[in-house]
C-alpha cells in the first residue's frame, strides 16, 4: 500500500515540479487528514523536507452507476531545505518515543506514527546529508545502533540480504548432514 501511495504522490505532487521523492513517513498532525514528512530531490540537485497533507476530495464520476467518487489530493504545508536543518534531535534514544524535533531557525516538533518511521527518516536524512551537502547532519538524542548500518545489513537491498541468509542457513544444513569421524 506504501509504494502506491509513495508513486502517486510522487506522480501528482513531486514529479510535476521536477523533484523526485526520495522517502515519506506518516506523521500525526492536529490539522484534519493524512500528513507526511517527505524528502525530495530537486532538479538542482537540493533535499528538501516537506509536510504534505492528503485530503480525500469528492468528484464527479463519468460512471452512471456512481454520481460520486472519492479522490486523494495532496498539498505542502510547509518546506525546508535539508541544509537548513541545524539538528536532527530524536528527544530521548532509551524509551519507543516516535516523536523528535527538527531545528532550523525555529523548532519543528513532529510526531511519527511509529519509531520505526523515526528511524528510517533520520537514516535518509543522514545519508542525503552526506551526499548532496558533504557534511555529516548533526543527530541528537538517537541510537546508533539503529541509524548506522552493520556489516551484515549495510545498504543493500532486502532481496541480497534474505539470501545471504539463506546461504547461511543452507550451510549450516550442509554441515549437520556430514558425517563426523570418531578417531
Amino acid at each position: 500500500m506504501s509504494s502506491l501511495l509513495r508513486e502517486e504522490m510522487d506522480r501528482v505532487l513531486f514529479r510535476p515540479e521536477g523533484q523526485n521523492l526520495e522517502e515519506f513517513i506518516e506523521i500525526e498532525e492536529q490539522q484534519q487528514g493524512r500528513h507526511f514528512l517527505c524528502v525530495s530531490i530537486t532538479k538542482d540537485k537540493e533535499a528538501q523536507i516537506s509536510v504534505v497533507l492528503c485530503r480525500r476530495v469528492k468528484h464527479s464520476r463519468t460512471n452512471k452507476l456512481q454520481k460520486y467518487g472519492l479522490e486523494d489530493s495532496y498539498e505542502r504545508t510547509e518546506t525546508w531545505a535539508l541544509e537548513d536543518l541545524l539538528i536532527l534531535d530524536g528527544r530521548d534514544p532509551d524509551t519507543d518515543d516516535p516523536c523528535f524535533l527538527m531545528h532550523f531557525d525555529s523548532v519543528r516538533s513532529i510526531r511519527a506514527v511509529s519509531c520505526a518511521a523515526k528511524y528510517t527518516l533520520a537514516r535518509c536524512l543522514l545519508s542525503l546529508s552526506k551526499t548532496h551537502h558533504h557534511t555529516a547532519l548533526k543527530l541528537k538524542n538517537y541510537d546508533w545502533t539503529y541509524i548506522q548500518p552493520t556489516a551484515m545489513y549495510s545498504d543493500r537491498g532486502d532481496c541480497v540480504v534474505l539470501a545471504q541468509i539463506c546461504f547461511y542457513a543452507f550451510n549450516l544444513v550442509c554441515l549437520s548432514l556430514c558425517p563426523v569421524p570418531l578417531a
